[in-house]
Order: C-alpha cells, then structure tokens, then sequence
C-alpha cells in the first residue's frame, strides 16, 4: 500500500509538472489537437505513449545515474561540454515558456476579471516574488491538491459537453491543415514537455530510486496526462470554431455553462499557472546562483523582470510561436532518451520518502 501511494504521488507529480499554461487554459490542447480535426484522438494516444515511455526512462536513468539536476541527465546524453550547452538552451527555453505562463495569468485577469492586462501581469510577479522570498515547500506540495481538483472539473466539463446535441463533433470535424504537420504534432508536443519536465523528474528519479513505484508512477500519469487531454479535445472539438476566439478557451466553456463554475474553473487555471510559474523560477534562481555571483533575491527579480517584458506579447502569441518552436528544438532531446542504453547499476531503494516534497528530491526551503 506504501508503494502504490507513493506511485500515486509520483503520477500527481508527473501531471502537475506537464498541466501549466498552456494546458489548463486549453490553447495547448487546441494548438496541438484540436485544430487538425478527426486526427486529434489518434494524436493524442501518440502523445501518451510518449508520456508514459520516456517519463519512466527519464526517471529510472536518473536513478541509475543518481542525477542530481537535468544538467547531469544531459550531460550523460550528449556529452561534458555539449551537455553544458544544451543545460544553457533549457535556461532560455524556461525563461520563454515562464514568459508564457506569466502571459496567462494576465489574460485571466483581462478576460474574467474584468482587469487589465498589465494588472494581472504586475500582480502575479509580485506575488511570485514574494512567495519565492519564503521557500518553496508549501507551492510544491500544493500539486497534490490542485491537480486531482482540476482532473474532477475537466471530467466535469466532459459530462456536460457529451449532454450537447453537438458532442460528437469531436470524431468527425474535418481540417485543411497538412497531415505531415498534424502528425509532426504529438512528437513536438511530448518532446517540449517531457524535456521542460526534466527539472522535477530527474530529482524526482534521483531521490526515490525504487523501479517499480517510478514505473507505476510513469503509467498512472502518462495516461491520466492523455485522459485530460483527450477530455479537453472532446470539450474544445464541440465548440470549435467559436471557442477559438478566446485565450483561456477552456475558461470560455465553463463562463458558457454557470458563473459559478466559471469562477471556480478560472480560480484553477490561474492556481495551475502560479504554481508552475514559482517552481520554474525557483529552479531557474538556483541554476543561476552556481553560474553568477548575485544574490538569489536579485536573479529572482531579473528573471521575472524579463519574463513581464515578453509577457507583452500576449498569451496567446506566445504559447502558438514559442511552444512548438521549442517542441522542434527538443526533438533531438526525445531521440536520444529514447535510444539511451545505460550500463550503470541501479542502487538499492531507500527507505518511503515520508512526504511529498522529500518524494519528489526537491528542495524544501531556500534555506537549506
């Protein structure tokens, strides 16, 4: 029973490190799924299959490795000094999708709050700032609530589409878009978020070494990941192309069922957003701190400083040019985990981590 609570963390874990943005709000769904029609399905169980092999990879080689970050991992898959190299690109590509996510919280605000744009975006920065200034553990362990809350109210929506006399659209819209690019799509998709999940899977692997619960853990989230996914295609396919048109699109059906489970829907995405958007500078911040001589409040502003600055091109414009162009530049990531053929042992597992934060190997405090 251990063992499999200990999978299940893992699983929330897994899902909470892939849903952000792009994925709560719906523009992920429907830039990589929704858009190429009857396809979308198929697509999407390429993408779990991708979750579920290469998230369990990811993991049992950082325990076999006893990675202590994803500079470790890289610099195993593409060797000392390209390794560095590439640790430096993951920086930039971070730096683009917190960008993304701080773009998301300021359309929340301007879409469903009736605030503006640069409220949100002002608002969220200070909050993540001063949030980071205290630590980490309580933004952590908060996935072990939000998620399972956003995976009752996505199935939630699903009930209610499948009530519409247009529920079945999903199965046969048709696309004009290439078949090449649609299919191109789910290897972009997996390669950008399994490679940007690194930052908690490669401690996460690390810390809790077992083969069986990471495995178990990599099942129960590669599918709960495609399950969401094919439930967001179901709910976005039956209201397209009008739902197209918003830029929390999800955040639109829900307004169109009942204000109350807008607001709560909303509440969700913008808790989702958050917490990535405070992981992600939290592990940018400490990547930092060993290359520059600065002190960690400093990077923390800095970072977001930037992250507000390309947050002026909007959510939308940014999720739909930068995540497949980092979905691109990740692929040659995907192909060598895919083909990694470790000769290093496996250590034996540890005691059960007692609780979530320890689960994942992350770090409990800035203080520490």
């Amino acid at each position: 029973m251990k063992q499999w609570a200990l999978s299940i963390q893992v699983a929330l874990v897994f899902i909470g490190t892939v849903v952000g943005a792009g994925f709560a709000s719906g523009r992920e769904v429907m830039q990589f799924f929704t858009r190429f029609g009857y396809w979308g399905p198929y697509l999407i169980v390429v993408s779990t299959v991708f979750f579920v092999w290469i998230g369990a990879k990811v993991m049992l080689l950082s325990a076999k490795l006893q990675a202590k970050s994803y500079e470790d991992l890289n610099k195993h898959l593409f060797g000392e000094r390209t390794g560095k190299w590439v640790s430096v690109l993951m920086l930039v590509v971070l730096l683009g999708v917190n960008a993304v996510m701080l773009a998301g919280a300021g359309s929340i605000f301007s879409e469903h709050l009736n605030l503006s744009y640069q409220t949100g975006l002002i608002v969220t920065m200070f909050a993540c700032f001063l949030l980071l200034r205290r630590g980490m553990n309580a933004i952590l362990s908060i996935n072990t609530f939000v998620v399972p809350l956003m995976i009752g109210f996505t199935a939630f929506l699903v009930v209610e589409t499948l009530r519409q006399p247009v529920s079945g659209a999903w199965l046969t819209r048709e696309s004009d878009l290439s078949p090449w690019a649609a299919w191109l799509s789910p290897f972009l998709y997996a390669a950008f978020n399994l490679s940007m999940s690194q930052a908690v899977l490669v401690p996460l692997g690390s810390a809790i070494k077992n083969p069986v619960v990471l495995r178990r853990g990599a099942w129960l989230g590669g599918i709960g990941i495609g399950l969401m996914l094919l439930a967001g295609h179901l709910a976005l396919s039956a209201r397209m192309p009008d739902v197209a048109r918003f830029d929390i699109p999800m955040g639109g059906i829900a307004l169109s069922l009942s204000a109350w489970l807008h607001w709560i829907y909303v509440l969700l995405i913008f808790m989702e957003i958050f917490t990535t958007l405070v992981a992600d500078i939290f592990g940018l911040t400490l990547q930092l701190e060993s290359r520059l001589n600065a002190a960690p409040w400093l990077i923390t502003a800095s970072l977001l400083l930037l992250c507000f600055l390309a947050g002026q091109f909007g959510f939308g414009p940014l999720l739909s040019a930068l995540y497949p162009t980092f979905g691109l530049l990740s692929l040659g990531w995907l192909f060598l985990i895919s083909r990694d053929r470790p000769r290093v042992p496996i250590p034996p597992p540890p005691p059960s981590p007692s609780s979530p934060i320890q689960a994942s190997g992350l770090p409990e405090a800035r203080t520490k």
